[in-house]
C-alpha cells in the first residue's frame, strides 16, 4: 500500500521533465500511465549512450528507490528496445519517461556521479 506522502505520478513525471530541461538535457513521455498512482519507469540517456532502465524497488527499510533494472549493450541495442516494449505492455497504468542528458542519472540516484 501506497504512503500519503508519494507524489502523484503526473506531478513526478512534469517535474522530472522540467529538471531534465534546467540540465541543458531533453525529456519526453513515451507512455502515460495512470494519472495519480501510475508506477513511473525511466529511461536515462546521454545521446543514446549509457542507456539504463530504472524502476523503483523496495528497499530493506520499507522505503522504495529507484535502481537500474536493465542496461543497455551498445552491441545489441534491439535486444533493449524489445525489453522496453514488453515491459510497456505488461502494465498499462506504468508511466515510461525518457530522460536524455549528460548528468539526468543524478535526478533519480543522488550517488550518479
Amino acid at each position: 500500500m501506497m504512503g500519503d506522502d508519494r507524489l502523484p505520478a503526473h506531478l513526478e513525471v512534469s517535474g522530472l521533465l522540467k529538471l531534465t530541461q534546467a540540465l541543458g538535457g531533453f525529456g519526453m513521455v513515451l507512455q502515460k500511465g495512470e494519472r495519480d498512482a501510475g508506477t513511473l519507469v525511466i529511461l536515462t540517456t546521454n545521446s543514446g549512450k549509457n542507456t539504463r532502465l530504472w524502476e523503483r524497488m523496495p528497499q530493506m527499510d520499507g522505503t522504495r528507490h529507484f535502481v537500474p533494472s536493465k542496461t543497455q549493450d551498445p552491441d545489441k541495442p534491439q535486444e533493449f528496445d524489445e525489453y522496453v516494449a514488453r515491459r510497456q505492455t505488461q502494465d498499462p497504468d506504468c508511466w515510461f519517461i525518457e530522460l536524455d542528458g549528460p548528468d539526468v542519472e543524478r535526478l533519480i540516484d543522488p550517488t550518479a556521479r
